[in-house]
């Protein structure tokens, strides 16, 4: 797909562009046909309906919430998004508003251990390499100039729009054939209340429908929960995630440096993190699978309390930081790790007229918990689908083909890093050994070096020798 020009903007503008309201027009009539309705405006969807756009396709954008609004996230951008950033003509845009350039990423492990591995200079040299800034900020920048493409190119937005329901017939334009019909249903369009509670609700047609409103998606529970029977959440397979923002932590850079990743002992199996945003504030949050933390009854609010109060490693760091009021949120992250038993990996993503990207197909990196980068992805490959007519299984094969090497390998890592003991044997060998951080580093920017996670020898030649 073309690549669009970014819109201009003074270079090293200051302006807080993205907590002003955004105009997207007013909506369509009631009983508007499209030939793609894309339902969610976070960056999976704003890229889907961006590169439809791009190629002459008549969209209805529909967003949930109003500009400005936030997104609960680590706020971590790194360098698989920034291709798309590119694209669809929003680098320059982020670039020129404040943000942290991340160089490198810093581990530390239960006994106190540390390595830093550094992002591949030519990456960090070219802008590539990552950012990290705050969620309501990058989205505002990616959906204003995607809406705008949507608009050019004769399509909708629609902004404080709740989806009540989604649409389905026989395929042929004949009866629903119900609930738990599976691949006898077909996509049909969408209602959409808008105005609030007391709004109007609006009918809206098309045959190709794209679900990127997170994890509690309507158009993915139509597809898992209602078409096919299956169940949406596991916990096994979802994480719980608490965020904070802090002014003034120690040892923060204020432009540029590096990611935080703490294995702490009374977090296990889960991790802190420290991800700086700019203008001296931090992402600080706690992250566990929600399965485990279950079985362990713990609050992530009080582990994340108890760490920047009492850990030896953090309380001198928060001795005179603040947090920023009302900036403690909690959320969900469902994970891209491989469910047993399951014939669609890692979770059912498409099904007649429909295709669902990012959170919404339950792809967020299982040991990271980073999910804009594969939101993006899938955005595009949703987008490429729709215009090129391929099937929604299709969609689903080269989602799992371009993605699942990455996610299979993040969930063994994820596995590997709830044993404390493993943990401050591999980052006390890596601490020391320059061979095991360069392959980290490869391991992170390098499709091919990632490929040698699945050799057993391979590790154990880099681990052991």
């Amino acid at each position: 797909m073309r690549r669009v020009p970014a819109m201009t903007k003074a270079a090293g503008s200051t302006e807080r562009v993205w907590e002003h309201p955004i105009d997207t027009g007013g909506a369509p009539e009631n009983g508007a046909t499209f030939d793609a309705i894309v339902v969610g405006g976070g960056p999976g969807g704003s890229s889907a309906a961006g590169y439809l756009a791009m190629a002459g396709k008549k969209v209805l954008l529909i967003e949930k919430d109003v500009w400005p609004r936030d997104k609960v996230c680590g706020d971590a951008v790194g360098g698989k998004s920034l291709s798309h950033v590119s694209a669809l003509g929003v680098k320059a845009d982020l670039e020129s508003t404040p943000h942290f350039r991340v160089t490198g990423i810093l581990f530390s492990s239960p006994k106190g251990n540390k390595v830093r591995v550094p992002l591949p200079e030519e990456d960090v040299a070219k802008l590539e390499a990552g950012y990290s800034l705050p969620r309501a900020q990058f989205d505002a920048l990616l959906f204003k100039r995607c809406q705008a493409m949507v608009r050019e190119a004769g399509g909708s937005v629609i902004q404080g729009g709740e989806v009540r329901s989604i649409l389905f017939d026989d395929g042929n334009g004949g009866e629903d054939p119900g609930e738990g019909a599976g691949d006898a249903r077909h996509a049909a369009g969408v209602v959409v209340r808008i105005g609030g509670r007391k709004g109007e609700e609006f009918t809206f047609h098309t045959r190709e429908l794209v679900g990127a409103a997170g994890y509690r998606c309507p158009v993915a529970r139509s597809v898992v929960e209602s078409s096919y029977n299956e169940e949406m959440m596991d916990r096994n397979h979802y994480c719980g995630g608490y965020r904070e923002y802090w002014r003034n932590v120690k040892d923060c850079g204020t432009n540029s440096g590096d990611i935080e990743i703490h294995f702490v002992d009374s977090v296990i199996p889960g991790y802190f993190w420290l991800f700086p945003v700019a203008d001296n504030v931090v992402n600080v949050g706690i992250g566990m699978v929600m399965g485990l933390l279950d079985k362990q009854k713990k609050k992530l609010k009080a582990l994340q309390a108890d760490v920047i109060a009492n850990h030896p490693m953090f309380k001198d760091r928060f001795a005179e930081a603040e947090m920023v009021p009302g900036s403690a949120k909690g959320w969900q992250l469902p994970f891209g790790s491989p469910r047993k038993k399951s014939k669609m990996n890692p979770r059912r993503s498409s099904m007649n007229g429909i295709r669902l990207v990012g959170d919404a197909a339950s792809l967020v990196d299982p040991f990271s918990g980073e999910g804009v980068g594969n939101a993006l992805v899938t955005g595009e490959i949703a987008a490429q689908h729709i215009v090129e007519g391929k099937t929604p299984l299709d969609y689903q094969e080269e989602v799992w083909k371009v993605l699942g090497p990455e996610l299979i390998n993040s969930y063994r890592m994820q596995k590997l890093s709830r044993r404390s003991w493993l943990l401050n044997w591999f980052v006390g060998k890596a601490e020391r050994k320059p061979e095991l951080q360069e392959m980290m580093t490869e391991m992170i920017a390098s499709k091919e070096a990632q490929e040698n996670l699945h050799s057993p020898w391979f590790m154990m030649k880099t681990l052991l020798f």
